[in-house]
C-alpha cells in the first residue's frame, strides 16, 4: 500500500513539474534588491538574441511588498543593441488601485508585476544577432521634489523576461 501511494505521489509530482514548465520563456532572470532600491543602482541584464526572424515580447518583472507607498512607478530603461545602438525610454507603470491596494499577482504581501516593455503595440523582433543588454533604474520622486527619491522602499526584486510572442 505504501509503495502504491509513493508511486501515485511521484506521478502527480512529475505531472506538475512537466505542466509547470514555461515553454514561452526564452530568458527570465531576477535581481534581488537588498533593502532599498538606490537610484544609482542599475539592474543590468545581458542575454543573447534568440534569433532575428521571430517576434518576441519583452517584460520587466517586479516584486514589491507593502512598503511600496506609491500608486505608480517610473523607470528609465535602456536597451543596448550589439552594434552599440541604445534605445532609452522613461516608462510609467500603475502599481496600485485607487483604494491603495497593490496590483499584481500573489496572495501574501509580496506582489509580482509583469510589465510590458516591448512587443505590446507592435511586434518586437531582434534586428541584430549578438548580445543585448537591458539596464533598469527607477526615476521616482515625491510630488514637487525635483531631485527625486534616493532610496526607494518596497521593491524586492527586479527582473527581465523575453518570451515568444503569441502568434496571431
Amino acid at each position: 500500500m505504501l509503495r502504491k501511494n509513493s508511486r501515485l505521489l511521484l506521478s502527480i509530482l512529475g505531472i506538475l513539474l512537466i505542466t509547470s514548465c514555461d515553454s514561452k520563456a526564452v530568458y527570465d532572470v531576477y535581481k534581488t534588491v537588498p533593502s532599498e532600491w538606490n537610484k544609482n543602482d542599475i539592474a543590468n541584464f545581458k542575454f543573447k538574441a534568440p534569433d532575428t526572424i521571430n517576434n518576441y515580447s519583452l517584460f520587466i518583472n517586479l516584486r514589491n511588498n507593502n512598503d511600496y507607498k506609491f500608486n505608480n512607478l517610473f523607470l528609465i530603461v535602456a536597451l543596448n543593441y550589439p552594434n552599440g545602438k541604445v534605445v532609452k525610454d522613461t516608462l510609467e507603470y500603475k502599481m496600485a488601485a485607487p483604494n491603495g491596494e497593490l496590483l499584481g499577482e500573489g496572495f501574501s504581501d509580496i506582489k509580482e508585476n509583469k510589465l510590458w516593455f516591448r512587443g505590446y503595440k507592435a511586434p518586437f523582433r531582434f534586428s541584430e544577432d549578438g548580445e543585448y543588454e537591458v539596464n533598469i533604474e527607477h526615476a521616482m520622486r515625491d510630488n514637487g521634489d525635483v531631485n527625486g527619491i534616493i532610496n526607494l522602499e518596497g521593491i524586492t526584486d527586479i527582473g527581465f523576461r523575453v518570451e515568444h510572442a503569441l502568434k496571431n
